[in-house]
């Protein structure tokens, strides 16, 4: 606790704050990508103790969140069939598809279960042989390597009950669609350091150099993001752009050597949708061809008339993609809570609606007070 307390302690936050309101000569908007960043932001308060001199912009840094509709139809479709189990993170189980969510289809007939990990689907279907078990697998370059190693592990048991639903999805071809939109407003980048810690930070110097951007690879305590935004600022009011790691702590250039080689050994890059978002070329991973028997959807036949989301009054897509601030979605707060969520990031725990709910929400929360 006292390693962490270093990093939450208020004068240290004070003395940053202070820094970067002498370096700022006007408002500059910065992006953090990961949504445990965006909640980290909102407890502490540093979103309004900056809001002066800083505009803090929430990405789609949450794989709950960005998993779209037609993977949660697919895995319900999957779920109805006869002898399947259809396992995943407890988060995923009530956002939303096009037609209810799988919570939904669990109360109806579908056969799902909330698992700790892909390695509980691997032991399910090693325990009960006579049921194909599927794996919904979600989430950034960090629970990649869990699921390579489930099917890994299920090759080596010779399961031949075991697949994987895949809706693995990798952050900087993400953060390079939103840095080339013509809607950019975005001036620097908090890069996710969880996801680092896996990947290193040596494949973001391209990003910087193309698009002339400071990134500042950061932690999630609250003086790692006040020394991530001051770094920010302090290049873009000198007119530079530079990529700096502000987590070193947990973060190495080169990424976690193992993980990277397993996740190499099971998965190929290729072109995901993201939630709110188009199709984004190298945007997800898929099974390598020599694993294709554990794909799920290569295995079982999928219904492909469930492609396109429906639009309600919802505005996540906005959200996800910086447009907006949960805030200003006319149905937060009102028809879309964490009972009663209609997108994505009200459900998860790191979703940017939840967070502005939770601490934001001054009809149900007290309000939050800043550092």
């Amino acid at each position: 606790m006292k390693y962490l307390s270093d990093y939450r302690d208020p004068q240290h936050a004070r003395h940053l704050l202070d820094r970067i309101r002498k370096q700022c000569t006007r408002r500059w908007t910065i992006m953090e990508v990961c949504g445990g960043q965006t909640h980290a932001l909102l407890r502490s308060g540093i979103d309004e103790a900056l809001s002066d001199c800083v505009e803090l912009i929430h990405g789609p840094g949450c794989p709950v969140c960005v998993t779209p509709a037609c993977v949660i139809q697919n895995a319900i479709q999957l779920s109805m069939r006869p002898q399947t189990l259809v396992t995943t993170f407890g988060d995923m189980l009530r956002v939303p598809g096009n037609r209810g969510s799988l919570l939904d289809s669990q109360a109806e007939r579908g056969n799902i279960k909330a698992v700790y990990s892909p390695m509980d689907a691997v032991r399910l279907a090693q325990r009960h042989p006579e049921q194909e078990v599927i794996f919904l697998a979600v989430g950034f370059e960090t629970t990649a390597p869990a699921t390579a190693l489930a099917v890994l592990q299920a090759a080596q048991l010779k399961l031949d009950n075991f697949s994987i639903l895949c809706s693995h999805v990798c952050v900087l071809p993400a953060m390079k669609l939103l840095a080339s939109s013509k809607q950019n407003r975005v001036q620097g980048f908090l890069a996710a350091g969880h996801v680092c810690t896996l990947t290193g930070f040596d494949e973001y110097a391209g990003f910087v150099e193309q698009f002339q951007m400071p990134v500042a690879v950061t932690g999630f305590e609250p003086t790692d993001l006040l020394v991530g935004i001051l770094e920010v600022i302090t290049q873009l009011e000198q007119e530079q752009a530079a990529l700096v790691n502000c987590y070193p702590r947990a973060v190495k250039r080169k990424g976690n050597h193992s993980a990277r080689q397993i996740c190499g050994q099971v998965f190929d890059v290729t072109d995901r949708q993201w939630r709110g978002m188009p199709i984004i070329p190298g945007g997800g991973l898929c099974l390598k061809p020599e694993w294709s028997s554990y794909d799920a959807e290569l295995k079982f036949p999928l219904s492909d008339n469930i492609q396109q989301e429906i639009q309600t009054v919802c505005r996540s897509g906005e959200v996800l993609t910086g447009m907006i601030k949960p805030s200003e979605c006319p149905a937060f707060g009102l028809q879309c809570t964490p009972q009663t969520p209609l997108g994505a990031p009200m459900v998860s725990s790191e979703g940017a609606c939840a967070a502005y709910y939770r601490y934001r929400n001054n009809i149900f929360t007290k309000q939050n007070k800043p550092v």
